[in-house]
């Protein structure tokens, strides 16, 4: 696939799909108290509705990137678009509660296709010296799908439903799908098996770990977190003997680029996702901010994100990722830090501010460090290492929400957040801010450590 056309269709293809999963979870997340009020949830099930989602996509990652490096990125990235769209629609039709959590884990079986083996197929068919601006518009893409979640989501969700969300949702996805089937060519197809025994493991540790952190600091979650732990270290001794290996451990031993540049992915989002959960805390219950209110000043820190990821992507054409990515991190680390300066009499800007540095970070640090990693493989890896680094993503995701929840269990215990425990939130609120700027610092070392730029592939395959 050489033709300018062809790679345009296969940028907007994978662009869109891109915008659709973060748009959908974001919008969700907004219309999950109407969801709760018409199938009588309680917290507990509530929150189900949006973990399972995490849940399935994690667990489902690097297995169907693994599959797609042997069957075909286009034939995954399909048909992870049609599970998505399928998965919408009955959201649409849902009769309970557990047929929502159901669909929820469809749609994050499909999400699971989608995300490693689109940024697969930009990678095989854009060259080195291009790719960086490909990639910088497909996380521009993301970005702006997690900016206007929340004030789309509200918009359909306060005058249609939310089944308009799934319905919207639906439309995008089957766009997609189109686009997919008639204007995108087979990417690579390897040869090998799926590690069927690596796979269950895998699956099986991560459930247990990611599950575990919900439950924390009960000793369920404690003692769950050390299995999926262990259930890890068990994987890749398996992986190790493995005929056919999910991941070849000399991918992480020896491809150091690759390995180090996972693990600052892992720690960056680690260190940041839990913004807007704090956030929105802050302001709706200290600032005393109407959920609209609230919405419009969090959307600053994607909509920056949203304009600089291109610039960052094409630098990283230019430029030594692990440079830009570095300096990016530190950045974050700032907004990090100023963050936790906040307090109750904080104005609007000094709460801006902060959530707009975040975003610069976050936009110098993402682009070039997905160019590293995919630089890092050969085109036969592509969708392997796309999966890989998606997993991190969630996996950080989780991480930083269990960072949170277990500071929130410290200061605040059980409890209804009520005026009485605002003090006792606002701690908890900046020992989180605090160590996720540490957390953030110690990533810039591992950005750093990965190493000079080596490309692997000079040319597209297609």
């Amino acid at each position: 696939m050489k033709n300018t056309g062809s790679r345009a269709i296969v940028l907007v293809a994978a662009s869109i799909s891109s915008f659709l999963t973060p748009f959908m979870g974001s919008s969700v997340n907004i219309a999950l108290p109407a969801i709760g009020e018409a199938f009588s949830m309680d917290a507990l099930t509530l929150n189900w509705v949006s973990t399972s989602y995490l849940f399935a996509s994690a667990v489902f990652l690097l297995p169907f990137g693994r599959l797609a490096d042997i069957t075909g990125r286009k034939r995954i990235f399909a048909w992870g678009n049609a599970i998505l769209t399928a998965g919408s629609l009955l959201m649409v039709l849902c009769p309970s509660a557990g047929f929502v959590i159901a669909m929820r884990i469809l749609q994050g079986l499909g999400s699971s296709m989608i995300f490693g083996t689109g940024v697969a197929i930009l990678t095989s068919v854009y060259p080195p010296k291009e790719r960086g601006r490909a990639l910088g518009i497909n996380v521009a893409a993301v970005y702006l799908g997690l900016s206007l979640g929340p004030f789309i989501g509200g918009v359909l969700t306060g005058r249609f439903g939310w089944e308009s969300i799934f319905f919207v949702s639906a439309i995008i996805g089957l766009a997609v799908l189109v686009l997919t089937v008639f204007g995108v060519r087979e990417s690579h197809a390897g040869t090998g098996s799926i590690d069927l025994i690596g796979s269950l493991i895998y699956s099986g540790s991560l459930i247990a770990a990611m599950y575990g952190f919900s439950r924390i600091p009960e000793t369920e979650g404690v003692v769950l977190v050390l299995l999926g732990a262990s259930g890890i270290l068990a994987f890749l001794s398996w992986e190790k003997k493995a005929d056919d290996p999910l991941i070849g451990i000399g991918l992480l031993t020896r491809n150091r680029q690759f390995a180090m540049s996972n693990l600052a992915a892992f720690i960056h989002y680690s260190a940041t996702f839990a913004i807007t959960f704090l956030m929105s805390l802050y302001l709706q219950y200290i600032k005393n901010m109407s959920p609209q209110q609230a919405g419009l000043i969090l959307v600053s820190q994607p909509l920056v994100m949203t304009v600089f990821s291109p610039l960052a992507g094409r630098l990283s054409d230019r430029i030594q990722p692990r440079l830009l990515a570095s300096a990016g991190m530190t950045v974050t680390s700032l907004g990090l830090s100023l963050l936790a300066f906040l307090d109750e009499a904080s104005g609007l800007p000094e709460i801006l501010a902060p959530l707009v540095v975040v975003g610069l970070g976050f936009a110098f640090f993402s682009s070039p460090n997905t160019n590293a990693v995919m630089g890092a493989v050969d085109r036969q890896q592509y969708g392997l290492a796309g999966g890989f680094l998606s997993t991190m993503r969630v996996l950080g995701q989780a991480l930083s929400m269990g960072i949170a929840l277990a500071l929130f269990a410290l200061f605040i215990g059980a409890n209804a957040l009520s005026p009485a425990l605002y003090p006792a939130f606002m701690k908890s609120m900046k020992a989180g801010f605090i160590i996720f700027s540490l957390l953030c610092g110690l990533g810039i070392f591992a950005s750093l450590a990965r190493g000079e730029n080596h490309e692997q592939a000079d040319s597209p395959s297609e």
